[in-house]
């Protein structure tokens, strides 16, 4: 089973997420709270593998909780959960290492998707919501040379498979694309974090982008 936790300081959007979740009958959310004060103790007692996390809440909001979470030895997946209508938090969330991003009118069979996703090392990258985070934190012209020269690093299958996680694909579709097999692929991705210096795959897509990889 997939532990989830679910934060948000709204009770119709965790009523909602934990139906969609449980629906799918290997995810099992197994805490959930209004405040991001009490996300990181209740990590600590659940062990979740992902985290869904309102980016905004009140006393404590989502960033203050992601900064606890990512200061854990083992830290969970995080997604963020908005609705991008406050740039900087989305600029932020990046920076902290947040694994990705999803809408709160996100389709019930994508919201799965992601979380069974995040738990097996991959990150919630849907093409439009990938496209928006990119808008938001991308800084034009000064950005992107920066990132073709980290992305001159890579070797040319390096380069297909981080042009395939800012597509949003796993691992598991990604080896199928490319006919390899999902241990080698991990290697990959792993192999480009530490070139291009990225926390996760969030922050690989992002280079990927403003270095002219992906359209």
């Amino acid at each position: 089973m997939i532990k989830v936790l679910i934060a948000d300081d709204e009770d119709l959007v965790r009523s909602g997420l934990r139906t969609i979740l449980t629906s799918a009958g290997d995810i099992e959310v197994v805490a959930e709270c209004d405040d991001g004060v009490q996300v990181a103790d209740l990590v600590r007692l659940h062990r979740p593998a992902v985290v869904l996390l309102d980016i905004r809440m009140r006393t404590c909001d989502g960033l203050d909780a992601l900064r606890a979470l990512m200061a854990l030895p083992e830290p969970p997946a995080v997604s963020m959960m908005t609705t991008f209508d406050v740039d900087e938090y989305v600029r932020e969330a990046l920076r902290i290492g947040a694994n990705g991003f999803l809408l709160k009118d996100t389709e019930p069979a994508h919201i799965i998707k992601a979380v069974r996703d995040l738990a097996t090392g991959g990150a919630v990258l849907d093409p439009k919501v990938a496209a928006r985070v990119v808008t938001t934190v991308a800084d034009g012209a000064r950005a992107a040379e920066p990132a073709r020269q980290l992305l001159s690093t890579l070797s040319d299958r390096e380069l297909e498979v981080v042009g395939l996680v800012g597509h949003g694909l796993s691992n598991a579709e990604i080896g199928q694309q490319l006919h390899l097999s999902e241990a080698t692929v991990k290697g990959y991705v792993s192999a480009v974090l530490g070139k291009i210096g990225a926390v996760n795959r969030v922050q690989a897509a992002l280079v990927a982008y403003r270095g002219g990889l992906i359209a």
